[in-house]
């Protein structure tokens, strides 16, 4: 275990030095950490059970960071703003993954869940790219968080369908009844929780900064075991907890004091999605990864800025957007690694969403460098923190 951590972190370090130098996003850099040192690889990291615990972590806090800014009325006013587009576009993008991989042989059930993967932009890259001074106070910042906080609620619904389905008709419409049933229970009891119960703790002791951060860890870790026990998974329980927490003032200094750790296991997950690419595999399906590939570098931009101009958005504004959102997302690797736990993805399908998805967050991400302001864009007149 320790050997691994070892190699884990310190090719992860070496290769996001390389990635920072060439302008890739970071992602890139632990996914093929991971293809070098797997099992299909090198095989110095090649323990199957150890890989899947360290990627269910890392997916637990993403999602419970994600609640911490889906505050209920932030979001009511960002519906107004983003709905239509958001909708809109998720019917667009899954269409066309849908029929690419129809056209292409594989299962319709494979084809619905690549065209689930297609619905989503990156939140990592979109956030890390835009400015902070753009973030928070320029329209097209407040546009792009709309954008993708909308796609993040919409991933989480099909992660919900997702978790409840099985190869069963039956147990699959089972398994869903039971977890849209669940569901409302949950969110009545998080929210009771964390009024009555943790913001008195939280409040009375916030003087202890150790004390604020074992509670929201705590806080996550338990509700995402009470969403397991009443037949949903762990990581709706955990956005649930990041969902509930959001409305307090806490909210905030508990995003910020949980980054460095979820950072910590964001690296063990997508190494551990890295660890689970054949290269052998990867190359059969090589032309639908290209094909799927070209259809979101394409058909995102020029769909995001038709929508987006037909509210009466600008065209820089529109066009910019389209640039920022033009590609694929984590969430579309978390629903392919879902999907593959419950045996609903093949692994030929599986290795086009993952390559398609790798491909688009390095492409979209020139894109963005040499065309707008970013913290990382080559050229100084473009440079922005």
């Amino acid at each position: 275990m320790v050997e691994s951590l070892i190699l884990i972190f310190a090719g992860s370090a070496l290769l996001a030095t390389l990635a920072l130098y060439t302008r890739q996003p970071l992602i890139v850099a632990y996914i093929a950490i991971g293809m070098i040192v797997g099992p299909h690889a090198l095989g110095w990291v090649a323990d199957a059970d150890l890989l899947q615990e360290l990627a269910e972590i890392g997916i637990i806090f993403l999602l419970f960071l994600v609640g911490l800014d889906l505050e209920p009325g932030k979001l009511l006013r960002l519906f107004r703003k983003g709905l239509i587009t958001a909708c809109v576009s998720s019917l667009v993008f899954f269409g066309s993954g849908f029929g690419l991989m129809r056209s292409f042989g594989f299962t319709s059930t494979e084809a619905l869940i690549t065209g689930l993967a297609l619905m989503f932009s990156s939140t990592i890259v979109g956030l890390k790219l835009l400015p902070t001074t753009v973030l928070h106070h320029r329209p097209i910042g407040e546009l792009v968080v709309a954008l993708l906080l909308l796609q993040d609620l919409i991933a989480i619904l099909a992660l919900i369908v997702l978790e409840g389905s099985g190869s069963d008709i039956t147990a699959t419409l089972t398994g869903i009844g039971t977890a849209l049933a669940m569901l409302p229970v949950l969110i009545v009891a998080a929210f009771l929780g964390v009024r009555y119960l943790l913001l008195p703790l939280l409040k009375r002791f916030d003087s202890f900064p150790e004390f604020l951060f074992l509670m929201a860890l705590g806080w996550c870790l338990g509700l995402a075991w009470c969403a397991e026990t009443l037949g949903m998974s762990l990581e709706i329980g955990a956005f649930i907890a990041g969902v509930s927490l959001a409305t307090t003032p806490l909210a905030r200094y508990i995003a910020l004091s949980l980054h460095p750790l979820r950072d910590f296991f964001l690296v063990l997950f997508f190494f551990s999605i890295g660890a689970g690419v054949n290269p052998a595999l990867l190359a059969e399906v090589l032309l639908p990864v290209l094909a799927l590939s070209l259809i979101v570098i394409l058909l995102k931009p020029v769909t995001f800025f038709g929508l987006l101009r037909l509210q009466g958005e600008s065209e820089p504004i529109a066009k910019e957007a389209g640039f920022r959102l033009g590609q694929a997302s984590e969430f579309s690797l978390l629903l392919a690694y879902v999907a593959g736990a419950r045996g609903l993805l093949g692994a030929e399908a599986a290795h086009v969403i993952l390559g398609a998805t790798v491909l688009t967050l390095v492409l979209s991400t020139y894109a963005v460098i040499f065309r707008y302001p970013s913290p990382i864009a080559p050229d100084p007149r473009l440079r922005r923190d």
